[in-house]
């Protein structure tokens, strides 16, 4: 198998151009957790409780910036995210399909980030 997930990490990096991880199990707020991202571990403290499944930020990220999971923009932040918030609509809102979005083609977006 070409892509096998390597054991002892807490949450898993997609690509390395990723600003979050995605939580393999539920995180506690304050726990150091370890992510893995290729064949590299890093590791992050929490700063608030994240449910199994949702992302949480390895790096800084801007007020205004994009946020990239699959190595792919997912959405635009709405404040300033520090490493180890959780990362989802409370500070996370989606672009695609935004007709007030510079460049938009007005495509529409069936799914939620």
């Amino acid at each position: 198998m070409a892509h096998a997930i390597q054991p002892g990490a807490d949450a898993l990096v997609v690509d390395p151009k990723d600003d979050v991880a995605t939580a393999l199990r539920d995180l506690a707020a304050g726990e150091n957790v370890q992510y893995r991202s290729g064949e590299t571990l890093g590791s992050v403290t929490t700063l608030a409780a994240i449910p199994f499944g949702h992302k949480i930020a390895i790096r800084d990220i801007a007020s205004g910036q994009p946020v990239r999971k699959y190595g792919e923009i997912i959405g635009q932040t709405t404040e300033p995210i520090k490493p180890g918030e959780h990362v989802h609509v409370h500070n996370v809102e989606g672009i695609r399909g935004r007709g007030d979005q510079a460049g938009s083609t007005k495509e529409t977006n069936t799914h939620a980030n």
